[in-house]
């Protein structure tokens, strides 16, 4: 498989997924529609589907956009009825009950955030068995996860920085507040990492760093150095080989 990060912030979030030119999938759909046309060349042949995490907009604005082109879009109930999108490219899937998309086996799962519903998902590429974990604006996940290869994972504040800034009035105490109960601080992720079996990993990609409350720097080093795995960070732009083989 391969990675693609077409944004991973606050203005849009939208990674692409492949596996060669068949096999495509869309993780999250709130960049402009017009860069993710450009990004396939205008061409959605192999486009499978696209997963939505939430309702929010940074998440979920060109949803519609892809229905349009006839690319089913995957989300909760709640994510769905939240922003009254319906038609039979609008999919409902539930957290816990794994689903197929071809060749790819998706386990959805739930978490934390102030949203109707939201979802991680947990995604095997059959053919090859690669499997890549995505969990976006959550303050903690409840599960543990076996034999990842891959995780794209949300690290959008540093704990200090944030109470720096709000100290010095950057934040206000009500976006402070919203950090701490919507969002996955560096220090909640490397829990979180380290109560899952890495064994099998070989990157972790840090997405939706905050621009303010974040240091890039810090949270790749301190991840890398408390798991031992190679670590990214998810900017618009990267391009990432998901292998298996070779070691």
């Amino acid at each position: 498989m391969n990675l693609k990060v077409l944004g991973s912030s606050s203005k849009g979030n939208c990674y692409l997924i492949e596996a060669g030119e068949k096999d495509k999938l869309i993780l999250d759909a709130g960049v402009n529609f017009k860069d993710v046309q450009k990004e396939l060349n205008f061409n959605f042949d192999g486009v499978k589907g696209v997963l939505v995490t939430h309702e929010h907009l940074d998440h979920l604005k060109y949803a519609p956009s892809f229905a349009l082109y006839g690319i089913n879009v995957y989300a909760s109930k709640g994510t769905l009825e939240k922003l009254s999108l319906t038609g039979h490219r609008f999919k409902i899937i539930k957290a816990l009950e794994q689903f197929s998309i071809d060749n790819f086996t998706i386990l959805p799962f739930d978490t934390q955030h102030d949203a109707a519903e939201p979802l991680g998902f947990l995604i095997q590429y059959k053919p090859t068995g690669e499997k890549l974990l995505y969990a976006t604006d959550t303050y903690y996940i409840k599960y543990k996860f076996n034999k990842l290869n891959y995780l794209l994972i949300e690290c959008n504040y540093n704990k200090e920085i944030a109470k720096e800034n709000s100290k010095n009035g950057v934040i206000n105490k009500t976006r402070h507040s919203r950090l701490l109960e919507s969002h996955f601080s560096l220090e909640n992720v490397v829990k979180f990492l380290l109560s899952n079996d890495l064994s099998y990993a070989k990157n972790i990609i840090l997405c939706h760093l905050s621009d303010t409350n974040s240091n890039q720097d810090i949270m790749k080093s301190t991840v890398y150095k408390n798991t031992g795995v190679p670590t990214t960070i998810a900017q618009p732009g990267l391009n990432m080989e998901l292998k298996l083989y070779p070691f």
